[in-house]
């Protein structure tokens, strides 16, 4: 079995490393909150004492952080873990950031002879739980077919998306086209709803024609209208208003730097800028139905 290194032990990445241990690699973790490594080491985790410790040795390394500014601080600069990794290393971050980012931690990894790939996910935690998660991956053939062994017991699909960055591009895609999906159903919802429909049978009526799509296949946002997902548990838990702002401000960041056009995905992040002043911050992105129907 292999030596992982595992840094970022949150909502994602503490189970991520269960998987991981339950297929029996040996895993030494890291994480700034002691809680959460003291919650792997319960499951059987070594715990080093640094990132570099974690790295040493390891057979590879994952990462899965917050933000941009997390990950090049990890791995950049004096001190950056680039500078504890032997030539020949393999580093697999799992953060949503920047394809700038991705780009430039690869680039200067390539040059010391280490291989990068960024490979964020799809599938949110209760994907991490089951194991069932989606890598889209950016970086070389080669690389990913070293890494592809971890990442098939972490996830049930791969995808090589091309170089470096190009998984992070993909990845922001996703995700505006996902925002949009699920502000565009949460306000049809409503307004059937203000018109005297039950959401339940408008729900399964969009879902057979032809504005069927995800959010009313598998995450429907109004209440009472589909068991086990956010909308029937007050919006706790699956994938935070916050973090899909932070992965629209990466797609309009990315609109920038290429001169694109995204008025659908500038309208949807405006839209959940407005949900999250207004308290929801915390709750799951399908809360969105909340903005169309609160007085």
């Amino acid at each position: 079995m292999a030596k992982i290194g595992f840094i970022g032990l949150g909502n994602m990445g503490g189970p991520m490393v269960s998987n991981l241990l339950k297929a029996g690699h040996e895993v030494t973790v890291y994480d700034i909150v002691a809680e959460l490594r003291e919650k792997c080491a319960n499951e059987g985790a070594v715990v080093g004492g640094s990132a570099a410790e974690v790295a040493k040795d390891a057979h590879v390394v994952i990462s899965m952080l917050p933000a941009s500014i997390h990950v090049e601080s990890l791995y950049l600069g004096d001190g950056g873990l680039l500078d504890s990794l032997a030539s020949g290393a393999l580093v697999v971050d799992c953060s949503t950031i920047s394809p700038a980012s991705s780009r430039k931690v690869s680039e200067q990894a390539a040059a010391l002879g280490i291989t990068v790939l960024d490979a964020p996910v799809s599938g949110g935690v209760g994907g991490a739980v089951a194991g069932s998660l989606t890598f889209i991956v950016g970086g070389s053939d080669e690389g990913l077919e070293r890494a592809r062994p971890y990442l098939e017991i972490m996830g049930k699909n791969i995808f090589h998306a091309g170089a470096a960055g190009a998984g992070q591009v993909a990845k922001i895609c996703n995700n505006m086209l996902l925002s949009v999906l699920m502000t565009g159903t949460a306000e049809a919802l409503q307004l059937g709803v203000d018109n005297g429909l039950d959401p339940a049978v408008l729900s399964e009526i969009m879902r057979k024609s032809s504005g069927g799509n995800w959010a009313l296949e598998v995450y429907n946002p109004f209440p009472g209208v589909m068991e086990g997902v956010p909308a029937s548990r007050d919006y706790e838990g699956g994938f935070l208003v916050d973090l899909m702002i932070k992965d629209l401000g990466l797609a309009m960041e990315a609109a920038l730097g290429q001169g694109a056009a995204t008025p659908m995905g500038s309208l949807a992040r405006n839209l959940y800028i407005a949900h999250r002043d207004n308290g929801y911050g915390r709750k799951d992105f399908s809360s969105i139905q909340k903005i169309f129907s609160d007085d």
